[in-house]
């Protein structure tokens, strides 16, 4: 289960702080302060916390956390809200962390104002990182992502090419690429090899590439939209736009699920060491993934916490009543069932978090007291 941390320091904020834990508490493991403030939130941070709430001064959050802070793609969601409960502020990792909808969660069930301070929120426009968190997606490089951002608080429109299936509306600051637009493609793939000719795609500020390696598609950034060129005449194109360096994003899909099962005191490395090998077998490594699942006889081991933790994977548990529902061709084992009354704890840990339409793709892996098996989600991009 997720974990969401709550600090209050007075008896008034910790009403404020009753009231979002009993509103929290199905969704969230709720691990409240008690003393040692500094100790609690660095545990909730190498814990690989979802959100961290505080309830009291801005200052006092901002010299907590201030120690632990590593990068927006790793650190939790952290918002401050003021002990009367009036204001719900996002401070910390508002998109990818979430701290922008936590604070809005909150302020709802407080009945405050969430105070959001993200220029793409301030200005109503898509936020690719939402997008990337939302969809399971890595984000190759923090710096493309901030100039496709500037792009769309520019006005500029920003191409995206996905792999997959797509649901949703595509919101009107983007320009979808469809795959089977070969003159399009054809158009743009020869751009590796030629010489920069003055060709892009129309009224574009960037070009997202979401499952497909950038090598196949070539995008150069423009600094006026009115400066795009784009005529047809009966079926040949003709592009035009003055060449300017390129803004490219790879966002590549989350599509894998870590199933562990393990003795107990089992070590991080211990657990890590299977774990590689079998992601290496599949040319993987945890990046690709985006959770570990278990049975939640496991949800305190602290070598699977550490393991999750330091890789900042989301960790999900289920009861053997849930696991033994999963349907499947399963590696069967009589100890296994006897300790943890399911009959495997991997494969059918890894299927379950898959979600519907995943698959096994790595059946059991037994490596001193620790058994891995891998699963893939069924992607499809929802905007």
């Amino acid at each position: 289960m997720k974990q969401l941390g709550i600090a209050s320091f007075t008896a008034r904020g910790g009403q404020v702080a009753d009231r979002l834990a009993g509103a929290f508490g199905k969704e969230y493991e709720i691990i409240r302060y008690d003393r040692g403030l500094k100790d609690w939130c660095g545990c909730l941070f190498a814990g690989g916390a979802d959100g961290i709430v505080f309830v009291g001064a801005c200052g006092i959050a901002v010299r907590t956390i201030a120690p632990f802070l590593k990068s927006k793609t790793t650190d939790p969601a952290v918002i401050v809200i003021d002990e009367a409960g009036q204001f719900v502020i996002s401070l910390l990792s508002g998109h990818i962390g979430g701290a922008n909808r936590l604070a809005e969660r909150a302020a709802v069930i407080l009945g405050a104002t969430p105070v959001i301070t993200t220029a793409t929120d301030v200005n109503g426009k898509f936020a690719v990182d939402v997008f990337a968190s939302d969809n399971h997606l890595r984000i190759r490089d923090m710096h493309a992502a901030k100039e496709v951002s500037a792009a769309i608080l520019r006005g500029e429109r920003v191409g995206v090419y996905c792999e997959g299936e797509i649901e949703g509306c595509v919101p009107p600051e983007l320009l979808l690429l469809k795959k089977d637009d070969q003159k399009v493609n054809q158009k743009l793939s020869q751009m590796d090899d030629a010489p920069r000719p003055n060709h892009t795609i129309p009224e574009i500020g960037a070009l997202i590439c979401v499952g497909v390696p950038s090598c196949e598609l070539s995008f150069y950034a423009v600094e006026n939209a009115a400066d795009v060129g784009w005529n047809q005449a009966g079926t040949e194109l003709t592009l035009r736009v003055p060449v300017l360096p390129p803004v490219i994003l790879d966002l590549y899909p989350k599509s894998y699920i870590i199933g562990i099962g393990c003795r107990k005191r089992k070590t991080e490395a211990e657990i890590a060491f299977p774990v590689n090998q079998a992601l290496a077998s599949w040319g993987l490594s945890v990046e690709d993934c985006a959770g570990v699942a278990s049975i939640d006889l496991k949800k305190e081991e602290p070598g699977l916490l550490e393991f999750c933790g330091k890789r900042n994977l989301h960790f999900e548990t289920y009861s053997a009543e849930t696991l033994a529902e999963v349907k499947g061709e399963f590696s069967h084992s009589a100890f296994v069932s006897q300790v943890t009354g399911v009959d495997n704890v991997c494969e059918r840990a890894a299927l379950c978090m898959a979600g519907e339409g995943g698959r096994l793709i790595l059946k059991k892996q037994a490596e001193n007291g620790v058994t891995v098996a891998l699963a893939e989600r069924k992607w499809k991009v929802r905007f």
